[in-house]
């Protein structure tokens, strides 16, 4: 199953779409993996970087990112988004893989280029409890620059994500 997370619970229809980021590809739909979807529950703008392990991930890296916790995921966001993670509605509309393909491995995106109709749509409930609930670490920052700054230099798979928001 393959996901979509939105503010909005009345999509019946997914209509391809021309991405900022690939002005090069054809219109796409997005969804995300079961394993990165925590990634994605969070309101929309939300600067949030997301970072864990791999089997590459040098014992230098543990110790210094992820001595603390048992997760096997972290998320940090900014102490300025709290408030609005703690009231926004998400909804989550889950699609068959039938017609999408892997664009993005370690990210776990999916497009596809066709039209896309949802097997369903759930509301998520409660942000944090659904964070909880899939074993994420959430860590508050007063910034993430710092942490932006680092992660480039280690050996830890991250994924950054609206960092245009993030407090400079």
């Amino acid at each position: 199953m393959l996901y979509h997370f939105s503010e909005e619970d009345t999509i019946d229809i997914f209509h391809p779409r021309k991405h900022q980021s690939f002005p090069d590809r054809p219109p796409m739909v997005w969804a995300i993996d079961g394993e990165r979807s925590p990634l994605y529950l969070f309101p929309r703008d939300c600067p949030r970087i997301g970072f864990w392990a791999t089997p590459e991930t040098s014992a230098i890296d543990r110790e210094k990112y992820l001595h603390t916790t048992s997760a096997d995921k972290i998320i940090a966001i900014e102490s300025g988004w709290l408030e609005r993670l703690e009231k926004t509605k998400l909804y989550r509309y889950s699609f068959a893989p039938d017609h999408f393909t892997i664009m993005d491995e370690g990210a776990g995106y999916f497009v596809s280029y066709e039209t896309e109709h949802p097997l369903e749509v759930k509301p998520v409930g409660s942000l944090l409890e659904a964070l909880v609930k899939k074993g994420v670490e959430l860590r508050i920052l007063p910034s993430l620059t710092p942490l932006s700054d680092q992660l480039p230099k280690t050996t830890l798979h991250y994924s950054m994500i609206r960092m245009r928001n993030a407090i400079k």
